[in-house]
């Protein structure tokens, strides 16, 4: 029987994908670990390589393809024997063509159905295990997961099994929480029918995972938010004398990746993230840094960042925002963190909020270093300040730790050399 290539989840917040293109050819002869395709993300554009090896007997999926659905099948492997009869039977929508419906009996050993009895639910505490499109479809139709028996891998409740619920009549999940959307029409609607001018530009998988994931995080996520002033003069004098010495480019936002990476470390309770059994709390200051690209926004990992230097941190950041410019990181370079720096200053943004990046339990908004009148020992004076501000995830930090932690930057980024210590 011929073995089917799913679309492949590459990341933990990808539920579809585009498919690129096609590396191999239909009658190719495919080894495991070869490069078969190259696949979009929801934050980049990723190489798949075979898990078995055959013959690539049908594409079913062709590249370009775009929303193709995580586990999906996109392609047929003919095992070792195998000719193009064992293809038949599969549509180019990826999915066996139905048989025939046995007749009941009593003595028919029909397969046990995929709905478990209505009675009793999963227990409040219990895991169920479904796939990202199953979850949505429950979600959408309101279906009880709890009342589901999977037939996927590993009992894993998969989109056929709701479907069968719905069929079956399984009642809907009792007082279910989900993101209502706004009421009333959408922007587009509402354009149509105001006959108002626009240009539609569809939205990009990254586009429709950063609205989602912000959007449960605002929602979800009890903000809290400390904002201090820092005075940024000694930073930028050290920063100077460091670039011409040296011949580096180091930029205030590597210094603020460094100082941010340290208060970490003296302020470990800020270092932390929510979960329903505990709080973790990380070893590691891995320093989740926003990026824009042109696809929207991502966020690539300077990991252990207490650890390493300002030359390190420079040269890693460079190479990080430049690959992911080009969609060419790896799952690994941006799926993650403990912790998140976002940087507006450059664009001349005085201060701002920005929203938590669920798990981690905290993000720092920086804004742009300027002039402006200070009172020091009560006298005026001028100091190129930097409003720095904190939100934070009230589950996981308290305001005192948040406090600290603040405290303890604002000591390391108006005292550069505190970092050698």
């Amino acid at each position: 029987m011929p073995i089917e290539i799913l679309m492949p989840a590459l990341s933990p917040t990808m539920t579809e994908g585009n498919l690129a293109k096609w590396l191999m050819n239909e009658g190719d002869t495919v080894a495991a670990g070869d490069v078969i395709a190259e696949i979009e993300t929801d934050k980049a554009t990723m190489e798949v390589e075979a898990v078995d090896e055959g013959v690539l007997g049908k594409i079913l999926v062709p590249g370009g393809t775009e929303g193709v659905q995580v586990n999906q099948p996109i392609a047929l492997l003919l095992e070792e024997g195998e000719d193009a009869g064992a293809l038949e039977g599969y549509s180019t929508g990826g999915a066996r063509a139905p048989a025939a419906a046995p007749e009941k009996s009593a003595e028919s050993k029909a397969p046990p159905t995929t709905v478990a009895s209505p009675a009793p639910a999963a227990d409040k505490g219990e895991r169920v295990f479904a796939s990202p499109l199953a979850r949505r479809m429950a979600q959408q139709t309101g279906v009880d997961l709890g009342a589901i028996k999977g037939t996927g891998p590993q009992g894993r409740i998969v989109k056929a099994d709701v479907e069968s619920a719905m069929a079956g009549g399984v009642a809907p999940a009792a007082a279910a929480v989900t993101l209502a959307a706004p009421a009333g029409p959408g922007a587009r609607q509402t354009a149509d029918n105001l006959g108002m001018s626009y240009m539609l530009q569809p939205n990009s998988n990254v586009r429709k995972v950063i609205a989602r994931r912000l959007s449960e995080s605002k929602q979800t996520v009890p903000h809290f938010y400390l904002t201090v002033d820092c005075e940024i003069d000694d930073l930028l004098v050290a920063r100077k004398r460091i670039n011409e010495e040296h011949g580096l480019k180091i930029s205030v936002n590597d210094i603020v990746i460094k100082a941010a990476a340290m208060a970490l470390k003296k302020v470990p309770a800020a270092n932390a993230s929510w979960d329903e059994e505990g709080i973790l709390l990380y070893d590691h200051a891995d320093v989740s840094v926003a990026v824009a690209t042109p696809a929207g926004l991502i966020t690539p990992i300077v990991k252990a960042a207490e650890n390493k230097g300002l030359e390190t941190i420079s040269a890693e950041m460079k190479d990080l925002a430049g690959r992911a410019r080009e969609g060419k990181l790896k799952p690994e370079e941006f799926q993650g963190g403990t912790f998140s720096v976002s940087n507006l200053g450059m664009f001349g943004i005085r201060e701002f909020a920005a929203i938590i990046n669920p798990p981690q339990g905290c993000i720092l908004a920086i804004g742009a270093g300027e002039e402006r009148a200070v009172v020091r020992d009560g006298q005026l004076a001028v100091a190129t300040v930097m409003s720095c501000t904190l939100s934070v995830d009230h589950r996981v930090v308290d305001g005192a730790v948040g406090a600290q932690f603040m405290a303890t930057f604002k000591r390391l980024i108006e005292n550069p050399l505190a970092m050698l210590l």
